[in-house]
């Protein structure tokens, strides 16, 4: 029986593209270049700032200093306006309160900045629900090295086996499995182009396609009946 349950932040728990999308498209109708298509940025909100801004300013060094400028400004639109249109995916407001609601701890492990990762959790008022909230500055080694999920795991004092890991990216499952958590796949997720073709390749113990698939396999891993069948990988 798995004791915890951590998530990915973008694209697992929260979903936060729209408003990735709205600053974005915003960006290019200001270069007045193509707005860069909704479901392209999807795919790179999980590659960071750095990739996203890219979409918009492709013909830019990434170290060049007007790039970096751009990525900055971006940063500070989304800091100032992190959660118009972001939300909880729908489905994962039930599945907290029924984790909440049996004592199990929830928690997140995110390679999103800590001072963006807070003030979103403090947005969707969630801050005081989390168990624990783990980022990059939190670590020497960021995701996929399992460093932050072991930190994870002895914050809420809950061996690392015995936890439960989701996420919707290669190095979050590669984490996972490096720590020796059972690793959930969001499919649901901001799944990268590159990956999406076998999602059995990056052997995940499960894959779930939707949030209520999700309730199901966490529920049966962490609260299981007599009668629960056998998780699918």
């Amino acid at each position: 029986m798995m004791k915890a349950v951590l998530f990915d932040l973008d694209g697992t728990l929260i979903d936060t593209a729209a408003d990735f999308i709205r600053i974005l498209q915003q960006m290019c109708r200001e270069k007045g270049g193509e707005v860069v298509d909704a479901a392209l940025i999807r795919t790179q909100v999980s590659e960071g700032a750095r990739a996203m801004v890219k979409l918009v300013y492709p013909e830019l060094d990434a170290e060049d200093p007007v790039f970096l400028a751009h990525r900055q400004r971006f940063l500070d639109i989304y800091g100032a306006e992190i959660a118009v249109d972001t939300a909880l995916f729908d489905g994962m407001q039930a599945l907290l309160q029924e984790l909440e609601s049996r004592s199990i701890p929830w928690g997140i492990v995110t390679n999103k900045p800590r001072w963006l990762s807070e003030s979103l959790l403090n947005a969707l008022n969630l801050a005081e629900r989390c168990s624990v909230l783990v980022c990059p500055e939190d670590v020497s080694r960021a995701k996929p090295d399992p460093e932050p999920m072991h930190l994870a795991a002895g914050a809420i004092k809950i061996d690392a086996k015995d936890c439960i890991y989701v996420g919707d990216h290669p190095r979050d499952i590669d984490a996972g499995r490096h720590a020796k958590m059972y690793t959930i796949l969001a499919a649901y997720g901001y799944l990268p182009l590159q990956c999406k073709d076998d999602l059995t390749a990056w052997r995940a113990d499960c894959i779930v396609n939707t949030v209520a698939e999700l309730h199901d396999a966490i529920r049966q891993l962490v609260m299981p009946s007599k009668t629960a069948g056998q998780i699918t990988p």
